[in-house]
């Protein structure tokens, strides 16, 4: 426990114009990111008498040891720095909004030259029309699966597109009629542009134009006698209908509006936003957070909103329950046209309790599960560290693995858990070449060496994803047993590190082997304990397993390649990701090959001389992991037998 005032900045040093702070543990960790009108002001609270402190504010500046500041103009340059540090740092000690379950959104690459349609969880990319999020994956793919009757538009991958190109023949979408197939030429990247609008169009609530001219049509078909085609519309408007009565008229007005709702205890907070366009309830989705500060309901709500439109995209309301703290900076960030306000009475208001009822239920399911959880990770903790005669449990642990295929395409593999949950954005992935590759022994003392001269070489201050990669573990476990223990034990002393406790776990029996022991540790089978150290063995090796085999079929691809005169890594890997295989390679003429960059006509005829001529048997068995062979077309690089 740190003491305050040996950190404290003299008071005369520190400005009174707007900015933001960030408080950093012995380690060079942001732990508090925080923003202030008066910058001296603020910090002085931090200062004072720890008695005075809320607790959680005690456990903060106690955690810390150093603060320092950014000073900024105004104070909606302030809030919209905070929200961006906190993004970035993740730091402990700040209420961050996590979505309580991943949602689903429909998106429609406008960005690309042929649009594409697809389902995702991840954040959109600018110039994609996205909808949602939607509670349930189900729901958004029978909505698509109805949209793309009336509305064709691809949905097929990049690599499907390109393969559907090069053969000239439709996938499966497109000879049963939910894609127009621009890939071979049946509909014109305009048309299907349009068509993509008219999707988009519809989805965003302009839902009577298309049933209006569907109905128009089905009647002038009916007219004609063209009964087959009267019969497809009258479907087709079936469907248009069956999607608009998924989404209910919840406002009469037609209002395009987010309505937020706010549950809290002493402890956490859950959030939860229905989004209403036209009236309807287009998608709903939900937020849990620890609160590790004195944070109120309005400022829960401010960073809830700096959460929700730090990018822009406001609707014309937006309707809480109570006003966020810095409402004028937030309107700023939002737009002036934006009606920010807590409605009194009618509809709105009623639709807003029961959102808040909503999130009320999620706060108590999720402290249901979340205290299950809390418990047996504190115990598996708890149990691990008494075992291996730790200090202190090993809040944070990291575990890594070694793979390869006899000695070649050699990679290993670093996970990281804190407080015994994953945190993948530290994960990290080694290549291992040279001496170092010729055992597993060898390999596990380059990737270990390698991890902790990160410890003890600090980055610079500006680049923090390194800055995270050097904080040191309580504890790293390595997949194997007394050799590769041994092997990392060599490491840390050829370092001179001493205050990292190691560990492996073996394979065949599942125990835990330290250091110099001539017998292992056995864990309990039940333990808590063995449960989390296999979790981390486990994730280290599918983590090591999945680079290997991307490492391992790309060499494969581009063995074919080798040895062709001007043909270097970087052009290997432009050709690859052009054409995909070799054969589609050999199979391209000499135009298509100079239309990949650094290609030019001298190096395109060669590499065409080259694979052309190349006809012979070029098969190899090789290993893939230690029990399955497989035959493989070095020239092709494709799987023939298993």
């Amino acid at each position: 426990m740190a003491d305050p005032t040996t950190y404290r900045p003299a008071t005369g040093s520190i400005p009174t114009t707007p900015g933001v702070y960030r408080f950093r543990d012995e380690h060079g960790r942001v732990i508090y990111v925080g923003k202030a009108k008066n910058l001296r002001q603020r910090l002085s609270n931090y200062f004072q008498d720890l008695t005075a402190l809320h607790e959680r504010t005690r456990r903060m500046v106690t955690t810390a040891a150093g603060v320092e500041w950014t000073v900024v103009s105004t104070e909606v340059e302030a809030l919209i720095l905070e929200y961006t540090w906190i993004k970035e740092f993740d730091p402990r000690f700040n209420v961050k909004f996590r979505d309580d379950k991943s949602y689903p959104y429909l998106a429609i690459t406008m960005g690309e030259a042929v649009p594409r349609v697809h389902i995702t969880r991840r954040p959109r990319p600018k110039g994609d029309r996205v909808f949602g999020p939607y509670p349930q994956v189900g729901a958004i793919r029978e909505t698509l699966d109805l949209m793309l009757r009336v509305f064709p538009i691809r949905s097929c991958t990049a690599g499907v597109y390109r393969r559907a190109e090069r053969s000239g023949r439709p996938c499966l979408l497109g000879f049963i009629g939910k894609c127009a197939a621009p890939c071979v030429g049946d509909i014109s990247e305009d048309e299907h542009r349009r068509l993509a609008e008219q999707f988009s169009d519809f989805m965003a609530g302009n839902t009577s134009t298309y049933t209006r001219r569907i109905e128009r049509q089905m009647k002038d078909a009916a007219a004609a006698m063209d009964y087959e085609r009267a019969a497809s519309l009258r479907d087709d408007l079936k469907a248009l209908e069956k999607v608009m009565e998924k989404n209910s008229v919840v406002l009469s007005d037609a209002t395009d509006a987010d309505l937020i709702g706010l549950a809290q205890d002493q402890l956490e907070a859950s959030v939860q936003v229905f989004h209403v366009r036209g009236g309807r309830i287009r998608g709903q989705r939900g937020w849990t957070a620890e609160i590790l500060d004195d944070s109120t309901a309005p400022d829960l709500i401010e960073r809830a909103l700096a959460t929700l439109y730090s990018e822009g995209d406001a609707p014309k309301e937006v309707l809480v329950p109570v006003m966020p703290t810095n409402r004028a900076q937030l309107q700023e960030l939002m737009g002036r046209r934006v009606d920010l306000r807590v409605p009194q009475r009618g509809e709105k208001k009623d639709l807003l309790r029961t959102v808040g009822d909503n999130a009320t239920e999620a706060l108590r399911l999720h402290r249901l599960k979340r205290t299950g959880d809390l418990t047996a990770r504190t115990k598996a903790l708890e149990d691990l560290g008494e075992a291996l005669d730790l200090a202190e449990p090993p809040l944070r642990i990291e575990c890594f693995d070694i793979s390869h295929s006899h000695g070649t395409n050699v990679v290993g593999s670093q996970v990281v858990f804190e407080d015994g949950l994953p945190k993948k954005s530290e994960y990290r992935r080694y290549s291992v070449s040279g001496a170092a590759a010729r055992d597993d022994t060898a390999s596990m003392h380059d990737v270990i060496s390698r991890r902790l001269k990160h410890h003890l070489d600090p980055p610079e201050k500006s680049d923090e994803d390194r800055r995270r990669f050097a904080y040191p573990p309580s504890l790293i476990l390595v997949d194997g047993g007394p050799p590769q223990v041994a092997a990392a034990q060599r490491a840390m002393d050829d370092l001179g590190i001493t205050d990292i406790a190691l560990a492996g776990i073996a394979k065949r029996l599942e125990e835990i082997w330290l250091p110099g022991d001539d017998y292992p540790v056995i864990l309990p089978r039940t333990s808590e304990a063995l449960f989390l150290v296999q979790r981390l063995r486990d994730e280290a090796h599918r983590f090591a397993i999945s680079y290997h085999r991307s490492k391992r079929g790309r060499a494969m691809q581009s063995s074919a390649l080798d040895g062709i005169p001007g043909l270097g890594p970087a052009r290997r890997r432009a050709l690859l990701d052009r054409f995909v295989t070799v054969r589609a390679i050999r199979e391209a003429s000499e135009e298509e090959l100079v239309e990949v960059e650094g290609i030019g006509p001298a190096l395109a005829a060669q590499i065409a001389a080259a694979l052309r001529s190349d006809q012979g048997d070029t098969t190899q068995t090789v290993l893939e992991d230690d029990e399955l062979a497989v035959t493989v077309d070095m020239a092709t690089g494709e799987i023939l037998d298993r």
